[in-house]
């Protein structure tokens, strides 16, 4: 039996709380001050696949595993099972059906199943091959930590970053864009309350920023365009770690009436992976989003109660 073939699924387990009991919403903006769960929260990798544990509070944990690697560095897309588990002692044990049993301790997976073992995987960091990226000929920089002069009510923190909740004051139709963004640990959060925040190009069209590290990437997670299109890849990163997208947009078109002859097309990288490759927009997002219109439209960092910062964006416009 390959060894893939030896992780056999789980059901995922679902906390529930009783009437009068709340789930605990602990919010870390530092790793440092995160906690063992969030230091065992990550990537793990080998020479045949990959696999995220995901913290869920209360020393109660997720285990992704992926076939041929972790999503967008070697996963075939195919193979993906879920297995959740428990912090007994100074260990994580996940088990599963077919004497299944996966411990994480000091950086490391060990893996063991009827089918043999132990097979080891360890824990890696990745990052984005656009962090960092230095603003081209003819970019304008909209934040550099120095002041937030180019947003309305823009706020930045003690450590010079830029906060959500906060559109840009200069407005932009054809354009590509650079941005960087670190969302918080939520270990106890779920859905849309575990570091929720988007950026809507043009004002109108939202890609998601949220921590969905781990999970299935739907439109509504990070790297989505919210009830339009989901990503092609999850390529979200594990809270605390900071992460790029880059834009390339070309704005809808309109005839003298005002009747649009042409949707929005935007391509998009999450993390240096193309998660949306010439995506038509067929309007803005719902809800949230300025009406399509020929003019142009801010960049907005949406706030949505949670402490999601940002950093080294800038734009370069096109005709």
């Amino acid at each position: 039996m390959k060894k893939w073939l030896a992780l056999v699924p789980l059901a995922m387990a679902v906390t529930v709380f009783a009437a009068d009991d709340k789930p605990k919403h602990e919010t870390f903006t530092d790793p440092a001050h995160a906690g063992p769960d969030y230091s065992s929260q990550g990537e793990y990798k080998n020479d045949w696949g990959g696999a995220q544990v995901i913290a869920l509070g209360d020393d109660k944990f997720r285990l992704v595993t992926y076939h041929g690697g972790l999503p967008g560095a070697g996963w075939d897309k195919e193979a993906k099972q879920e297995i959740s588990g428990q912090r007994e002692g100074d260990k994580i044990i996940f088990t599963g059906a077919n004497k299944y049993r996966a411990e994480l301790a000091a950086g490391k997976i060990t893996i063991r199943s009827e089918a043999g073992g132990p097979w080891t995987m360890t824990k890696t960091e990745r990052k984005s091959p656009t962090l960092g990226a230095k603003p081209p000929a003819g970019a304008i920089v909209l934040f550099d930590g120095h002041n937030a002069d180019a947003w309305k009510g823009g706020r930045m923190d003690e450590r010079g970053l830029l906060q959500s909740g906060t559109i840009s004051k200069q407005k932009f139709t054809n354009f590509t864009l650079h941005i960087e963004f670190l969302l918080p640990f939520k270990p106890h959060g779920r859905g849309q309350d575990r570091g929720n925040s988007g950026v809507y190009l043009l004002d109108r069209y939202e890609c998601q920023v949220l921590d969905s590290f781990g999970l299935n990437g739907e439109n509504n997670e990070c790297g989505g365009f919210y009830q339009q299109a989901k990503p092609a890849v999850n390529m979200c990163f594990p809270p605390l770690t900071w992460q790029t997208y880059d834009f390339e947009v070309a704005a809808a078109t309109f005839n003298d009436e005002g009747k649009k002859t042409k949707n929005t097309v935007v391509s998009v990288k999450h993390n240096g992976v193309v998660i949306h490759d010439k995506l038509e927009l067929k309007s803005e997002t719902p809800g949230g989003g300025m009406k399509e219109v020929a003019d142009g439209g801010g960049i907005q960092l949406q706030g949505h109660g949670n402490p999601v910062f940002y950093r080294n964006i800038w734009i370069v416009p096109k005709p």
